[in-house]
């Protein structure tokens, strides 16, 4: 059962946000982005409150995703990245993005904390960073 209300034409921007911002990454990394806007979804917390659909979290402003502003995001969704999509959508988590709501691309190492959140890992190029449980218990599902 999925873990977000959501339609095809969000599983479509779902599936373009991912590609976007991990295609680099492989599917692995574009599930871990996934996991990210889910949680954004979920989260009803810190910059998030205002976000209830896949549609208000890919569009955030501000505080969104930098991909919406680039030409490639605007690019058809393939069908292997819709099938990506929908496992997140369903709730799949990989780690070290199961509770994430924020990730970046640093040059070098990953920072211990970004905006006063921990760092929980990294996968190839991006690191990811959660909120305390305490803050935010709806993404720790």
């Amino acid at each position: 059962m999925a873990v977000v209300a959501h339609n095809e034409a969000e599983v479509d921007l779902l599936a373009r946000l991912m590609r976007a911002e991990a295609e680099g990454d492989g599917d692995l990394g574009m599930l871990m982005v996934g996991n990210t806007g889910i949680n954004r979804v979920l989260a009803d917390c810190l910059d998030f409150t205002d976000i209830r659909t896949i549609t208000n979290m890919v569009f955030q402003s501000p505080g969104g995703f930098e991909a919406t502003q680039k030409g490639y995001f605007y690019q058809r969704a393939r069908e292997s990245e819709k099938r990506l999509a929908r496992r997140v959508i369903q709730g799949e988590m990989q780690h070290p993005a199961s509770n994430s709501l924020w990730f970046f691309m640093p040059e070098g190492a990953c920072p211990a904390q970004w905006y006063g959140q921990w760092n929980t890992g990294r996968f190839l190029s991006h690191c990811f960073y959660a909120p305390a449980e305490s803050e935010c218990p709806a993404v720790y599902r």
